[in-house]
């Protein structure tokens, strides 16, 4: 029980364990007793009395006489104190007892269970020859951030459903809630849109790809790459998410990043006479939709398909960054728009375009989501949740005007960044992001006000996949730095973590993650040469964060005063 990750706020240990025989009986409330079932899988758990538990809550009952007053070996019973996530398991050597706040709390006392289980829960069936044994003892938890979370580029390199349906599991298994899906970008679309089908079938696919990381060098692999989820797929991955407790976040980057829409529909851009091709190299692009009411109409529709099709979007990013607005200051019809609304600038015009776009979503039951340029303007929508992806300080201004806010700072959240500054790494983004630097990270950082703290939401972890072309790359890059921030947003800090993690990396290997050894890549791991070889200290993250922070003190200065 000194394993587990994250680690739970309340660890008891008693002498004993308790023994799931075949066809172990679970009783309790049928949404509790399905999500049970879900973390538990490969026990293939019984069945016993459908009737909910009546006994005392855990919290105001000792281990004595639980045989007697129970209906079976496994009960879960309902204790909406604890907290929808939250939950209280005791184990004697007759009986495991869960009092679960909500569906979500009883999957994650599954987890717990299941890492107390030998290494081998984490396969897909039980193996012969495993004793199926946990110890004795008594957990209490819950989480310390609401949102821990993880997101997932689907746009420079498609990943298929199976492979969104095992980030889920993957995530579900470390506690984490959030699947940040990064649907388009210039590089390609990745949703059918029935009400714009060019959207799928022009935009999902480019012609060629850049072999080269960095701008301004030129080479491409002349080899077509594409993909895209039907609607159905959409409903289905959302749907597979909250049966493990993980809440779908789509999103569609608006204004800016905007090729592969306007291949399809070209006179939605600044200029309705410019011809675009879905962008085959990174970067940023100058490629920008237009901000006139066709577009706003435009892009209602389709995020009205994508929450029709989820069934249940509780949060919609709609992107903001990285927009070039120069097309817009160079348009008469656009700055005649703009000063139509009264206001004074392109960049007033892109926080007016994103909270009518965000207006549209509330209409819808969605609350917006925005990377953290949008905010600079102070013209959001009040409840819009706002990413500050540059950093710790753009998060404590927008935290300071009142938005909720989730941590996503490039350091040392980006896992496209290298673990370490070796050419036996496999070519990244830049150097580096150590699985240290992760465990140091804080979300709600001393320097906060209460009132600050307050409006952070939690963290979540980035894959961008300029340099993740395949499913094996994304194990190496998300594992083990997500375990990291399952711990730090569960448990708020990283005590006992490091000891706790090589225990954990045995159950990655039973599942089949291809994770970062800890003492470097193995030997098919590492880059090699040509287009998958790392290029130590070309890019420092260091040197990121430092521009980002100039930038971030320039938008600052012409930002509204909060006053």
């Amino acid at each position: 029980m000194s394993d587990l990750i994250p680690r739970p706020r309340v660890v008891e240990t008693a002498s004993g364990s308790f023994e799931f025989l075949p066809r172990t009986s679970v009783s309790g409330p049928a949404d509790l007793v399905d999500a049970l079932r879900v973390a538990l899988a490969v026990l293939d758990l019984g069945h016993a009395d459908p009737r909910p538990a009546t006994s005392p809550a855990v919290a105001e009952a000792g281990t004595e006489g639980l045989s007697e007053t129970r209906t079976g070996p496994i009960t879960v019973e309902m204790d909406e104190s604890l907290g929808v996530e939250g939950y209280a398991l005791t184990v004697t050597p007759e009986a495991v007892q869960i009092v679960a706040g909500g569906a979500a709390g009883a999957l994650y006392a599954g987890q717990t269970l299941r890492q107390m289980l030998p290494a081998e829960a984490f396969r897909s069936v039980a193996v012969p020859g495993v004793r199926w044994t946990v110890p004795c003892g008594r957990v209490e938890d819950s989480p310390r951030f609401a949102w821990r979370g993880a997101h997932l580029d689907v746009s420079r390199h498609f990943m298929p459903k199976r492979e969104v349906l095992r980030m889920i599991d993957l995530l579900a298994a470390h506690k984490l809630n959030r699947l940040h899906l990064h649907l388009a970008d210039d590089q390609g679309w990745r949703v059918e849109s029935r009400a714009y089908p060019l959207l799928h079938e022009v935009g999902s696919h480019r012609a060629r790809t850049t072999t080269k990381p960095f701008r301004g060098e030129s080479a491409f692999d002349d080899t077509p790459h594409g993909g895209y989820y039907t609607l159905a797929d959409l409903g289905e991955i959302a749907a597979y998410a909250r049966t493990r407790a993980v809440t779908l976040v789509p999103e569609i980057d608006v204004p800016g990043h905007a090729s592969a829409v306007l291949a399809a529909y070209p006179h939605l851009g600044a200029d309705p006479s410019q011809r675009h091709d879905v962008l085959d190299r990174w970067g940023i692009s100058p490629a920008i939709l237009s901000p006139l009411p066709e577009t706003v109409d435009f892009l209602a529709t389709v995020l009205a398909e994508i929450i029709e099709a989820i069934g249940s979007v509780p949060y919609f990013h709609i992107g903001g960054d990285e927009c070039v607005l120069d097309a817009w200051a160079s348009s008469a019809e656009i700055t005649a728009y703009q000063r139509s609304l009264g206001l004074d600038a392109p960049s007033d015009l892109h926080a007016w375009f994103l909270r009518a776009l965000a207006d549209v979503l509330a209409g819808l039951g969605s609350r917006a989501v925005v990377w953290d340029e949008a905010f600079v303007s102070g013209r959001l929508r009040q409840d819009t949740i706002v990413m500050p992806w540059r950093g710790v300080e753009v998060g404590r201004q927008a935290a300071a005007a009142g938005h909720d806010i989730v941590a996503t700072s490039v350091f040392p959240l980006y896992f496209d960044y290298a673990e370490s500054s070796s050419p036996e790494e496999p070519a990244a983004i830049g150097d580096t992001i150590t699985l240290d630097d992760v465990t140091a990270f804080t979300p709600a950082p001393p320097s906060f006000r209460p009132e600050e703290s307050a409006h952070v939401l939690g963290a979540q972890f980035q894959l961008w996949t300029e340099r993740i072309p395949d499913a094996r790359t994304l194990d190496y890059r998300a594992w083990p730095r997500g375990c990291a921030v399952a711990q730090i947003t569960w448990s708020g800090d990283a005590d006992g973590f490091a000891s706790a993690l090589p225990a954990h990396l045995r159950r990655l290997d039973a599942y089949g993650v291809e994770y970062r050894p800890l003492t470097g890549p193995l030997p098919w791991q590492r880059g090699g040469t040509g287009d998958r070889m790392h290029q130590p200290g070309k890019v420092q993250v260091r040197d990121v964060m430092r521009h980002l922070e100039e930038l971030t003190q320039e938008a600052d200065s012409t930002r509204p005063s909060l006053s």
